[in-house]
């Protein structure tokens, strides 16, 4: 199974208002990947920054709120947890797609 396409898709539902239509401009605002470990109910545990976007500290902030917002996630009973990693493109809009389920960027 893989929770990262569950995960993504949550967060997505969770979101829907924010995520970015379409194919991303050239340009990202910011591109971060966050690992975010899940307990066997759902429930964030931790977040942790692989490569953080430290050039906007706004948006870290508001990544990690959006992700522990979500929760519970689904619940990964067989495995008594999980740990995924997940790229998130930020666009200056303040709107988002993940490297899971992106739609894409334009090119130049």
């Amino acid at each position: 199974m893989d929770y990262r396409k569950d995960g993504a898709r949550h967060i997505y539902e969770r979101n829907s208002h924010r995520i970015y239509k379409g194919q991303l401009p050239p340009l990202m605002h910011a591109v971060g990947v966050l690992q975010v470990e899940v307990d066997n109910r759902g429930q964030v545990r931790n977040v942790s920054w692989m490569r953080a976007p430290s050039h906007v500290p706004d948006v870290m902030r508001e990544i990690e709120r959006t992700v522990r917002a979500a929760a519970p996630f689904p619940a990964p009973v067989r495995m008594g947890g999980v740990t995924y990693t997940d790229v998130w493109l930020w666009d200056k809009s303040g709107n988002f797609q993940l490297d899971t389920l992106t739609e894409g960027q334009r090119s130049k």
